[in-house]
């Protein structure tokens, strides 16, 4: 099932005022990017995000689940209407990321 417009610009409204998010549209669903650093996705209507260490500590409860057959876990976001943790998570994930490999021309 693909993730729908309707709940991608949601998630967007919780991200606003944050800075640097961006999106890219994939097979239906949205892979999210924050500061240039991928950080997570939108699968079947669900905010999925990379399961660094400080994503963890944040949400030490979430259940972690496959965006797709075959992809590796990642944290269910349950309170994406929480815009501080939303903020504070994406801040931290991106930080515990290595920067975006420069594409070879």
């Amino acid at each position: 099932m693909a993730s729908s417009k309707e709940y991608l610009d949601y998630i967007l409204e919780q991200l606003d005022g944050l800075g640097d998010v961006t999106y890219r549209a994939m097979m239906g669903e949205y892979i999210i990017y924050f500061e240039g650093k991928v950080v997570g996705g939108i699968y079947d209507n669900r905010f999925l995000i990379k399961p660094v260490e400080a994503a963890r500590a944040l949400l030490p409860d979430a259940p972690l689940e496959l965006p797709y057959e075959g992809a590796k876990e990642m944290l269910l976001v349950e309170a994406p209407e929480d815009r501080e943790l939303m903020a504070e998570l994406l801040r931290r994930t991106a930080d515990a990321l290595p920067a975006p490999k420069k594409r070879k021309k």
